[in-house]
């Protein structure tokens, strides 16, 4: 590099900078297209509507249905953003407008450490407590008789896991508003509770709903507590009581063994592109709100 004079080191810093650019923005158009690539077989064969809203998962027999699939993660992932988000937005605003900036200081690395937890670690936490839990006290209050492995055990394992991704987030958007704006409101009479509702939350709503868009997609994506906890049982749940099934756990539990089944490979790799379209659904969605929010 020494060698090359300034102009040219300006043109290959500039290359390479283009390059790492274009490799980022272009990958997930490469991931698209190699899973389209792979579950081709399938989407040929099949047609579109039948793979999506058929109930029926026999693939002895040629039939690949993932309605139950589809349905199952969705039950899990809202269920697991209803427990995990007020929880969430309450704990933000009352760490960084309530409390001492110790306790903060104190809470930032408890968070970091729940964060950095193996998730496998959390479905074996869900299989010793979560799961006896709902068997044996949650169940019977409801008058329900169930084993505990169900949608309600793998979204209360989903929400603990989801809790710091999204907490991070908010807590990182609720101290980037500008003090002054606080302090502008508070001179005027308002409580702190008016000046967080109607300053706090409103400069930072692009934020939030990014926080709780990305926490989505994770817990779209998430395999293995899931898959410990939520039954894995193909059908449709009737309650959250009901055992599920998900896309991730589907993947996880056949792919090493189906590998030299075509048609069976591809249904598997039709069930990633499932998760890549609903994952860049959910972001382009967030930076549409995001976007249209700011213009105002």
């Amino acid at each position: 590099m020494y060698l090359l004079n300034r102009n040219q080191r300006h043109r290959v810093n500039y290359t390479w900078m283009i390059v790492s650019l274009l490799l980022v923005a272009s990958l997930p158009f490469l991931l698209f297209l190699g899973l389209y690539l792979k579950s081709f077989l399938l989407i040929h064969d099949y047609n579109l509507s039948d793979l999506l809203f058929s109930k029926e998962w026999k693939p002895g027999i040629g039939k690949f249905g993932f309605f139950p699939f589809i349905v199952g993660s969705i039950w899990v992932t809202l269920l697991a953003m209803l427990l995990s988000a007020p929880i969430c937005l309450l704990t933000a605003i009352y760490v960084t407008h309530y409390t001492k900036k110790r306790f903060l200081r104190i809470m930032h690395p408890a968070i970091d450490i729940l964060a950095g937890i193996p998730s496998v670690v959390y479905g074996v936490w869900g299989i010793l407590v979560i799961i006896p839990f709902i068997s044996h006290y949650l169940g019977p209050f409801f008058g329900v008789n169930t084993l505990g492995y169900s949608i309600l055990a793998a979204a209360l394992v989903l929400s603990i896991m989801i809790i710091p991704f999204i907490l991070n987030i908010l807590i990182e958007v609720f101290q980037a508003v500008p003090i002054e704006l606080e302090e502008a409101a508070l001179s005027l009479g308002a409580t702190q509770w008016q000046t967080v509702k109607h300053v706090v939350i409103k400069k930072s709503l692009p934020g939030i709903i990014a926080a709780f868009g990305f926490g989505l997609a994770r817990a779209f994506g998430e395999t293995m507590a899931v898959l410990m906890v939520v039954g894995n049982v193909v059908k449709l749940p009737k309650s959250v009581f009901d055992p599920g099934y998900t896309l991730p756990a589907l993947i996880a539990n056949n792919y090493g063994e189906m590998l030299s089944i075509p048609r069976y490979d591809s249904a598997l790799m039709f069930a990633a592109l499932i998760l890549l379209a609903v994952s860049l659904f959910f972001n382009l969605i967030m930076h549409f709100f995001i976007a249209r929010y700011n213009k105002y």
